[in-house]
């Protein structure tokens, strides 16, 4: 699978302007004109009334409690009216937003210290992000707000702790509710659905995201796996069709500050329950397990299944992609495979790391076997030498998917210093802030305090690829991470190619569409299916470069053949490769999934998206070869 962009870029601080922002307790009449000359209202042209008195006074004082101006609050009201509240702070925000990048530095700091931070942390903020960006500098200010109003917290944040490319506010993380005490009252977490659900709670997840996993996860599900679910959803922006697209905005302890979040969060809420409401019985449950027809360390097997007539191979076809999809997508795709029912598997069954996929395949599925030997399973087993760092509050024995991109520098040092001045174990707040992101990163103990993104080489591991599979000729360390985050899953692709070894015997012709760094080839030769012919269409120069230099390495005796675009395949291309080299025994594939994965928060279009709608292709090409096949026969 080719071309899945990490989509992690870095989150800015925004409203939604459509959605309806309440401010309780204000019954605001209408007016034609409003200003403010020294403190008094003027409504209309002739009623004039103290500001200690009237409606508009206290609208102004509401928005000048907020930390807006009382010029700004009067230019709003004369552009909104007085019965308008959300456009009234739309406007306030807007104005905000428009007027301080183009201010001055002096005007910028008042702005800020009239929001109640101190002129020494706002200077601070301001150099780190320069005074273009105030989304940045609000962001970076809160996230300091957070470390020095949170009680368990000691150290200082130094202007290299926090930048505005770092991926997610961790204000929530470090939460205001008193982790010691607390937490001593629940006894047992994993006993039962309430224990469960206030636990999360006390951690500092939302409600809705605490129900809404134990109910995909099951109620038998540990706290680990419920905090890996949640987090791997927010890790996606909207990895589950039940969890809210919108990113989670930071709460501060300021009363000023957190108002702005209460009104917004209030209204996310109610528009998340809404929808929810509306797409539940849409949405697509995916099984629990996500084993598929079977997985070889689970005893549950399903060894016989009807295809519909039309699929009934050879030609075999194998398509993959992920399974956490906007709703729809996944019947679209059984729908364009002749009706085949995916097979949704985890490839945690297979090694020390998640990756949720779904395979539409017209294989037979008994007489599977897996690759021998077995890879590690954990996360200790797959890196022993993290044993000795690893804290006991961190419960995590699997990785979740590998992505794209790794976690920063920065970010590895932040942790840091949020760890090191408790020499036992830090506050709940601490910890859960930690988790979330060695979870989201997929960071792991190399020292005391000390956590760090996995290397390529230990990727490529995981993934089961050969050492060095991506490294050298010419290919950065940022391609490496990017190819491999689009790969199969070598040990989970294997176990359903392992049919084909005894079909053939003698060696297999494979046209792989969208190849990437050669996931199905990899599979086919580690099962010791010789590769006698091999059509490998891949647009990325760096990854058809991965899959050459891995033929030569393993001398491979067949015939590679490179086709750089898709579009190149119309039928008498195929035809005349296929009347060459005797047709194809299997069409392998993987579109592009950047439309598809939850990560991708601007432009989840589904299979109408410009780069998966390419799953139209597969669909094209694989008409064609089974055409030209049975013509053939």
């Amino acid at each position: 699978m080719n071309g899945n962009g990490c989509g992690e870029d870095a989150d800015n601080f925004e409203w939604d302007t459509e959605d309806e922002l309440e401010i309780d307790n204000y019954a605001v009449t209408s007016s034609t004109g409003v200003s403010l000359p020294h403190g008094e209202a003027v409504l209309g042209t002739s009623e004039v009334r103290s500001s200690a008195d009237s409606p508009n006074s206290k609208l102004i004082d509401h928005f000048v409690g907020m930390g807006f101006s009382k010029e700004l609050v009067a230019k709003a009201i004369e552009e909104n009216g007085e019965e308008n509240s959300n456009l009234i702070l739309e406007s306030l925000l807007q104005y905000s937003a428009n007027t301080l990048p183009s201010s001055s530095n002096s005007k910028l700091i008042d702005h800020f210290v009239g929001m109640g931070f101190s002129e020494e942390m706002v200077l601070k903020a301001v150099q780190e992000n320069g005074e273009g960006n105030t989304d940045s500098i609000l962001e970076t200010l809160l996230t300091y707000s957070a470390l020095e109003n949170s009680a368990p917290m000691k150290q200082q944040v130094d202007s290299g702790n926090c930048s505005s490319d770092y991926e997610g506010s961790f204000l929530d993380d470090f939460s205001d509710f008193d982790s010691s005490s607390e937490s001593e009252e629940i006894m047992n977490p994993d006993s039962d659905e309430e224990s469960k659900l206030l636990y999360l709670t006390k951690m500092g997840y939302s409600e809705v995201e605490a129900s809404i996993a134990m109910e995909r996860c099951g109620p038998d599900s540990s706290i680990a796996e419920l905090t890996d679910f949640i987090c791997a959803a927010q890790m996606a922006k909207a990895a589950d069709a039940l969890f809210p697209l919108e990113d989670e905005k930071p709460f501060c302890n300021n009363p000023k500050k957190r108002r702005h979040f209460d009104l917004w969060k209030r209204n996310k809420q109610m528009k998340l329950e809404k929808r929810l409401l509306n797409e539940d019985e849409e949405a697509l449950h995916l099984p629990n397990p996500m084993i598929g027809f079977g997985v070889p360390t689970e005893s549950d097997h399903i060894t016989q299944r009807t295809l519909p007539e039309a699929a009934i191979g050879p030609p075999y076809f194998y398509y993959e992609n992920v399974a956490l999809a906007p709703k729809g997508v996944w019947s679209t795709i059984s729908r364009f495979l002749y009706d085949v029912e995916p097979e949704f598997v985890d490839s945690k069954y297979f090694c020390a790391a998640a990756r949720k996929r779904g395979y539409v395949h017209n294989l037979p599925i008994e007489n599977r076997f897996p690759l021998l030997p077995f890879p590690p399973r954990t996360i200790h087993e797959a890196f022993p030498l993290t044993r000795k760092w690893w804290p006991s509050w961190d419960p995590r024995t699997k990785l979740n998917c590998l992505q794209t991109c790794i976690g920063s520098a920065k970010l590895t040092e932040r942790i840091r210093k949020a760890l090191e001045d408790y020499d036992d174990e830090p506050p709940l707040s601490v910890q859960k802030y930690v988790l979330d992101q060695c979870r989201k990163w997929n960071l792991v103990w190399v020292g005391r305090n000390k956590v760090a993104p996995l290397e390529a080489d230990e990727v490529e591991m995981l993934l089961g690829f050969p050492r060095n599979h991506t490294r050298g000729g010419g290919i950065s360390r940022t391609d490496r991470y990017k190819s491999l985050g689009n790969s199969f899953q070598v040990d989970t692709v294997a176990y359903h190619l392992s049919v084909l070894k005894d079909m053939f015997p003698g060696g297999i012709n494979l046209l792989s569409l969208f190849s990437g760094i050669g996931g199905a080839e990899v599979a086919l030769h580690r099962l010791s299916i010789p590769l006698k012919t091999v059509v490998s269409v891949e647009k990325s120069e760096v990854n058809r470069n991965i899959v050459r230099s891995w033929w030569e390495q393993t001398n491979q005796k067949g015939t590679l053949i490179d086709i750089p675009d898709v579009q190149e395949l119309n039928g008498d291309r195929l035809e005349q490769l296929m009347n060459r080299y005797g047709g194809f025994d299997l069409v392998v594939g993987g579109s592009p999934c950047n439309n598809l994965a939850g990560s991708n928060r601007h432009h989840r279009d589904g299979l109408e998206g410009k780069e998966s709608s390419l799953f139209f292709d597969y669909c094209r090409i694989l008409d064609l070869v089974k055409c030209i096949s049975a013509r053939n026969q």
